[in-house]
């Protein structure tokens, strides 16, 4: 920014107006990786997102949550992978040819933490002016309003924008694996 700034004094004010503005602009959108789940778009910030890869070499793990799909390779590391419509309390889906995992990064103790959430298809990236986003619902969405990060407007629909690090929070999903490992042997 400071950097910019210099850049901005050196200019004609005519320019400098124009290049205010386009800075302006800039910070108002913001890109997201749109996906479907079901009949119902979804979207999450393009800065998560590191790869999108093919849905496919799972490794399952047992005694774990059923919207923990199980785990993957990827270059060596260990990256668990998320259904994203089991997360949200639905009947899981069949894989199809459009089915994918989209990698994210979440914050964890600060520093990031890859985790894989499979998706029905990718569709776009969009950028969405801030104008065009509203709150969650406080009500009446099909998934916890605590994973919504807003609702953004596109060509007179709604996209649920998603809070990828509550949607993923490690704690929670640790917690409900732990309850599950309990459960399990009383069970049998």
């Amino acid at each position: 920014m400071q950097a910019t700034q210099t850049q901005l004094t050196k200019q004609p004010p005519r320019a400098v107006a124009a290049i205010r503005d386009a800075m302006q602009d800039a910070e108002e959108q913001q890109q997201y990786l749109t996906f479907m789940l079901g009949e119902e778009m979804f979207a999450i910030g393009i800065l998560a997102i590191r790869e999108i890869i093919e849905y496919g070499y799972l490794t399952e793990v047992p005694l774990t949550p059923p919207f923990i799909r199980g785990v993957l390779n990827l270059r060596g590391a260990v990256v668990p992978v998320i259904d994203l419509v089991v997360r949200f309390g639905r009947e899981p889906r069949e894989s199809t040819k459009r089915t994918c995992i989209v990698i994210v990064e979440i914050e964890s103790d600060d520093r990031g933490q890859e985790m894989g959430v499979v998706v029905d298809a990718v569709n776009e990236v969009l950028e969405i002016p801030l104008g065009d986003i509203e709150p969650p619902p406080e009500f009446g969405a099909r998934i916890r309003s605590d994973f919504i990060k807003g609702m953004g407007k596109i060509n007179g629909k709604f996209v649920i924008l998603l809070d990828v690090n509550r949607v993923l929070l490690l704690d929670e999903i640790a917690v409900v694996a732990g309850m599950r490992k309990t459960e399990a042997p009383a069970a049998a």
